[in-house]
């Protein structure tokens, strides 16, 4: 009996969660992760890997750090009342900003008034208006002029509740204004079963990876799925196959074969609410079976922390991402941490 008592209270205790460590996870670094930068949010590496841009916080200013001297330049600090969201490169070497043209409020200005602009790489340049509002992120190619955003109510009031539209365009800078070409529709959702946003694109630009975030009776704090499609068939298929659990595809290797991946999947063994506030950095195969999933970060071990937005060299080497709080809203961040790869 005392035999059968111990074992009872063994196997519950093996099953139990365990708990997060009460410390930051800044101080315990592991080999390959060093910290990059102290402040800002957003990473996104250059085509040739030798810099990365970032915003220093939320409706704020842009960055670019070079990762051989450390040297942090201000893209749009000469612009007054700057309040960007985003910024990402430009196969050109110029930039692509995302966000309003002034702060109003966080809803406001980062739902309705979300809209793409244009950088130029030159010293003094002023954000060019591409004249088109958007929902969030937006997929850059790395290797061309091609980009991708979604489209929601919240961005475009026309539109019938809960639609949302994954829209696709070349960027011409030809003529000295830049402007957005062949702007056209690759998907749509008609209900909020899956809201849209495009990510990456991959396989020489053939395929794009976009995520859905899925109500299930959860409207503040979906769930999220990964999600790819074919453009040139427009045959969709989730590659994560994970319901309940949220994951959102942040960052395509250049082979195409995996994605990185903001998942709560740890949480099964830590313990917690499922959701994108208890979060990590997941490596999943793009075979379509959702089967093949590998932690790379481990932040959200300690208590309040998460590690979110990751990005991939274009030469597979390092992986960019930014230091949050589990407390924050999605994209806050408090510093840019380099995981090396290899």
């Amino acid at each position: 009996m005392k035999a059968l008592i111990f074992l009872s209270v063994f196997l519950i205790a093996s099953a139990a969660p365990d708990h997060r460590r009460q410390t930051s996870p800044l101080d315990q670094l592991p080999p390959n992760e060093e910290l990059l930068t102290h402040f800002g949010e957003r990473a996104d590496f250059s085509p040739d890997n030798q810099t990365i841009a970032f915003m220093d916080k939320s409706f704020g200013d842009a960055f670019v750090i070079d990762l051989k001297t450390r040297i942090i330049h201000c893209l749009t600090c000469k612009i007054p009342a700057a309040a960007f969201l985003r910024v990402m490169h430009l196969s050109n070497g110029d930039y692509i900003l995302i966000g309003p043209e002034k702060f109003t409020d966080v809803s406001t200005s980062r739902d309705r008034d979300n809209e793409l602009w244009y950088l130029s790489r030159q010293p003094g340049s002023k954000p060019q208006r591409l004249n088109e509002h958007m929902h969030e992120g937006a997929a850059i190619s790395k290797t061309g002029m091609l980009i991708a955003f979604s489209e929601t109510r919240g961005d475009h009031p026309e539109f019938p509740k809960n639609y949302s539209r994954l829209m696709v365009a070349n960027v011409d800078s030809s003529n000295g204004t830049p402007r957005l070409t062949n702007v056209h529709k690759v998907y749509e959702s008609l209900d909020d079963s899956c809201s849209l946003e495009a990510q990456d694109f991959y396989d020489n630009n053939s395929k794009m990876t976009f995520t859905c975030y899925v109500n299930e009776h959860k409207p503040t704090d979906p769930m999220a799925k990964v999600m790819g499609i074919d453009l040139a068939t427009g045959k969709v298929t989730d590659l994560s196959k994970a319901p309940g659990f949220y994951n959102e595809c942040e960052g395509i290797f250049p082979d195409g074969r995996y994605t990185a991946v903001e998942s709560d999947r740890q949480v099964s063994e830590l313990g917690g609410d499922h959701g994108m506030h208890n979060i990590d950095i997941w490596k999943l195969r793009l075979d379509g079976t959702g089967q093949d999933f590998t932690r790379l970060t481990h932040f959200n071990d300690y208590e309040g922390w998460k590690a979110s937005n990751p990005v991939i060299s274009t030469d597979g080497k390092l992986m960019a991402f930014q230091v949050a709080r589990t407390t924050d809203r999605a994209g806050v961040g408090y510093g840019i941490v380099l995981h090396h790869l290899e």
